[in-house]
């Protein structure tokens, strides 16, 4: 018998939302937490401060990722205050940046970010990463080093497909040993997946803190 999915809840606060790889959800799973805060009547909105693989459109560059998040925010804000930092090609960040001829640094992020939690402040706010933990900003800098700066608590996606155990548990002990408060995972079930209810009990049984399906 498939399992009964829990409804999700109505989250209030900071958080940066990671994954335990590219294409595992985290975008879906952030609009959802943001449609429940809405339904609950809190005010909220996603953050995506940097993203990597972009259209033209009459307005500009756009990523999906974050006019996915604008759609589902109740605050509404400017494209540019939601994805400051936007490159063309779906590559590495650090890669995307090197082929413009650009550079990023963790400071410039930070300062986006935090202005914009200061002139917006809202009961729900998703700060929305780019990739896994470990996302090359330049050299020297990850992107979880944002989450740092800003010392939020971490919420991780865990899209359900084959080695999604070993992942979640590398990206969770990462966040731990990185001084962060690790908030829980979401666990995306997107599809198909061969025992994919025992594998939810092992993520259950070795990942502390909230635990919700979607």
């Amino acid at each position: 018998m498939t399992e009964q999915k829990p409804p999700l809840p109505a989250l209030k606060g900071i958080f940066f939302v990671t994954g335990t790889d590219t294409e595992v959800g985290k975008t879906w799973v952030s609009c959802r937490l943001l449609e429940r805060a809405r339904e609950a009547g809190l005010s909220c909105y996603g953050l995506k401060p940097i993203a990597a693989g972009c259209d033209e459109t009459p307005d500009g560059w756009r990523n999906e990722d974050a006019l996915q998040l604008m759609a589902a925010s109740s605050v509404k804000l400017p494209y540019e205050t939601v994805n400051p930092v936007a490159f063309k090609a779906p590559v590495a960040p650090h890669i995307a940046a090197q082929q413009e001829g650009k550079t990023i640094n963790l400071s410039r992020l930070v300062g986006y970010v935090r202005g914009a939690l200061s002139a917006h402040p809202a009961d729900l706010i998703l700060i929305e990463g780019a990739g896994g933990w470990r996302v090359p900003l330049n050299d020297r800098e990850m992107l979880s080093g944002l989450a740092k700066e800003l010392d939020v608590p971490v919420i991780q996606v865990v899209g359900m497909r084959l080695g999604c155990i070993n992942h979640a548990l590398l990206t969770a002990e990462a966040i731990e040993k990185d001084g962060l408060r690790y908030a829980g995972t979401m666990a995306n079930c997107f599809g198909e997946m061969a025992v994919q209810e025992e594998n939810l009990l092992t993520l259950r049984q070795h990942l502390p803190g909230a635990f919700a399906l979607v």
